[in-house]
């Protein structure tokens, strides 16, 4: 099977390609539900008479009741078809999002994002351990790469368009939208995908509790988790001062940051892909190290930028994007490898937990080290910016010796 995914590794059945668009588009929906809120922020706050610290709530509550969520799935994970706990957490989901579209006051609001994290946080995970069951290991970096191209499209095409909706129409519309959508992929799904059962097969008798622990504990697992951690540090230490930076730093104005974050999601929706294939063809672990030490010059570039003109900002930009896309797309790859396919979705359900909380953590702590002077300008963003380098020196180590237990992992099933 393994030698045969080795010699036709790039061909997919038509079927499988449907399950690569359909998973991606999916991914779009719930990565665009996440990132438009941020943007509304303008419209939200004097709106319902809020202070930007509620407002901070309102996005950090998706994140924490994501991660909740997943360390709550992870023990019934591996206990069901996984195209039926797909569609059950997407329910809830397209529920969750109805509820932010209708929602009249503040308090509502918070419930409403508080209910679609729920659901939404497992959601990528199910979608991981499908992957992990239908492609081999050979192929998903080109999986990845076409799924992970779902943050590009949503940046590129979701938040303009939602913003326009929000301009024209009021907050609510652009979760009207999101339903709407979200909705259509729903009845997709269920009509056209297959049941994902074969890991239904491998049997085991622990209780949801047990198994949740037994995947917690396990030395190779840890590893796994630990290597999320330091991949959603870089990202969310960054993110939330990248706007701001560019702006009161950089000297970029308001009105070109959409321009900047066009292009920079249209480079990442072409390179996505062709990352995907070059680390399935090259070695995942060789991609990551070169999107690591790539991410790691820009990041000591970039943060520590005055007054900058537009054209060098975005190819500044693109630059780090290629970066941080090599490291995502190939570290996502190589951690689906690491579970026992018993075991793939309480792993990738806790995996989604820890990214989604350590992303919250990273956030918090960049918002400490962070401060703003009198003129508007940030200070001691390069200390962020120094502190994410060093996460990515441990992330190379860390994943060094994943990517030695994954290939003695690959070579023992070779040989059988």
């Amino acid at each position: 099977m393994n030698h045969q995914g080795s010699i036709v590794k790039h061909t997919f059945t038509r079927y499988q390609k449907f399950v690569i668009a359909i998973l991606a588009i999916l991914q779009f929906t719930i990565v665009l539900d996440f990132m438009v809120l941020s943007p509304l922020g303008a419209i939200l706050l004097p709106e319902l008479n809020i202070r930007p610290s509620q407002f901070g709530l309102v996005v950090s509550a998706y994140a924490f009741s994501a991660g909740v969520s997943g360390l709550l799935a992870a023990g019934f994970a591996d206990k069901f078809d996984r195209k039926k706990m797909l569609l059950f957490f997407y329910a809830g989901f397209i529920t969750g999002t109805v509820l932010c579209a209708v929602a009249p006051n503040y308090h509502f609001l918070l419930i409403a994002r508080i209910v679609t994290g729920l659901f939404g946080g497992v959601i990528g995970s199910v979608s991981f351990a499908i992957i992990t069951d239908l492609f081999t290991l050979e192929t998903r970096g080109s999986v990845m790469g076409f799924v992970q191209m779902a943050f590009a499209a949503s940046q590129v095409l979701g938040i303009p368009v939602g913003l326009l909706l929000a301009n024209y129409f009021g907050w609510h519309s652009p979760f009207w939208m999101i339903a709407g959508f979200t909705v259509i992929v729903g009845c997709i799904i269920w009509i056209y995908m297959q049941p994902v059962t074969e890991h239904l097969l491998l049997k085991h008798n622990r209780s949801a509790f047990q198994h949740l622990w037994k995947t917690v504990s396990k030395p190779d697992y840890v590893k796994g988790f630990t290597a999320t951690i330091l991949l959603a540090t870089g990202g969310f230490m960054l993110m939330p001062f990248g706007s701001a930076f560019m702006t009161n730093n950089m000297n970029i104005p308001l009105k070109s940051l959409p321009l900047l974050y066009g292009v920079m999601g249209i480079f990442s929706i072409l390179f996505g892909p062709l990352i995907g294939r070059v680390s399935d063809k090259v070695g995942k672990y060789k991609i990551f190290a070169f999107g690591s030490v790539l991410s790691m010059c820009m990041v000591l570039i970039y943060t520590n930028l005055g007054a900058t003109p537009l054209w060098i900002a975005i190819a500044l930009n693109v630059i780090l994007f290629v970066g941080i896309s090599s490291r995502m797309i190939s570290a996502s790859a190589l951690l689906t490898a690491v579970p026992q396919p018993q075991d793939r979705g309480a792993f990738m359900s806790i995996n989604a937990a820890v990214q989604q909380i350590s992303g919250g953590v990273a956030s918090a702590i960049a918002g400490m080290i962070v401060v703003q002077n009198s003129s508007g300008a940030l200070v001691h963003y390069n200390t962020l910016g120094y502190v994410v380098v060093l996460s990515m020196m441990v992330a190379i180590l860390l994943m060094y010796f994943l990517n030695n237990h994954i290939q003695k992992k690959q070579q023992v099933k070779l040989a059988l």
